[in-house]
């Protein structure tokens, strides 16, 4: 795995990347920039915005972070990367779900195909869509590794039927338990990172972490928040929550490696 960011490429391998999205369809530039702000301030990963080449070159004027588009319009994506956006989001299928039309794996590997021909070697991720079964996911994971996609995204749904829990909650549960298995089994058939989203927040980053992702996006719970401080300090919050888990990974690893050699002196 190779990005063109190397700090964006060490924090995949370290497995801490945190993927500010400010919404595909927003626009609002008020609470983009305040965003932007705040995920600066608290050194996120990159920024995740619309592929509008206003919002990218106002946000390239004077935020640091590397600047992902998020479109299934290879024309859009041309002119934003064009206008200086660093990656490519093939994702955020939302506007499809809405009208009822869902793509296929053989659609999405021709997207791919024919945005990688318009913008060559510039990153790209592509998310994995929820409603395709287990083995399907696994097989499509593949066949973009193979066509030179460097990170994947997996994705859930809101659901409000599930286990009879309150709405709330159930809705919460669904999305994150689709796209948690399926950060699990593709994160495992594939040897390029993953990122885990939909619902995520600081509350389930150790999980994501676990089920094998290499980072989070969060979206919907920043966007709650009613300004830059308190943007920051969840962002914070979330880096602190990812920090916990990977010490007390790294701590899990040392106390089996202990246990090997103990198990190895005693033997002798």
């Amino acid at each position: 795995m190779n990005l063109s960011s190397i700090q964006l490429h060490n924090s995949f391998r370290s497995k801490n990347v945190i993927k500010v999205i400010t919404g595909i369809q927003n626009t609002n530039i008020y609470q983009i920039a305040q965003i932007a702000k705040a995920a600066d301030l608290a050194e996120a990963s990159y920024l995740d915005v619309s592929a509008n080449i206003k919002v990218v070159k106002f946000l390239k004027s004077f935020s640091s972070l590397p600047l992902c588009i998020s479109s299934i319009d290879p024309i859009d994506i041309y002119n934003c990367i064009s206008a200086g956006a660093d990656l490519v989001e093939v994702g955020n299928y939302d506007t499809f779900y809405h009208k009822g039309m869902y793509i296929t794996s053989l659609q999405l590997i021709e997207l791919v195909k024919e945005i990688k021909y318009l913008v060559g070697d510039v990153d790209l991720c592509v998310t994995i869509p929820y409603y395709l079964d287990l083995n399907e996911q696994i097989c499509l994971a593949q066949l973009l590794e193979c066509l030179g996609v460097n990170v994947l995204q997996t994705e859930g749904v809101f659901t409000n039927n599930l286990y009879n829990l309150p709405k709330k909650l159930s809705g919460l549960t669904g999305s994150l338990s689709s796209s948690l298995l399926s950060t699990y089994f593709v994160s495992r058939s594939v040897n390029i990172p993953v990122i885990t989203s939909s619902g995520m927040s600081s509350m389930f980053v150790s999980t994501a972490i676990n089920c094998g992702a290499s980072g989070i996006g969060i979206s919907s719970t920043i966007r709650s928040k009613h300004n830059i401080i308190e943007m920051t300090n969840y962002i914070n919050e979330v880096k602190n929550s990812m920090l916990t888990n990977n010490i007390y990974l790294y701590q899990m690893e040392e106390d089996v490696s202990l246990d090997n050699i103990s198990e190895q002196v005693l033997a002798l």
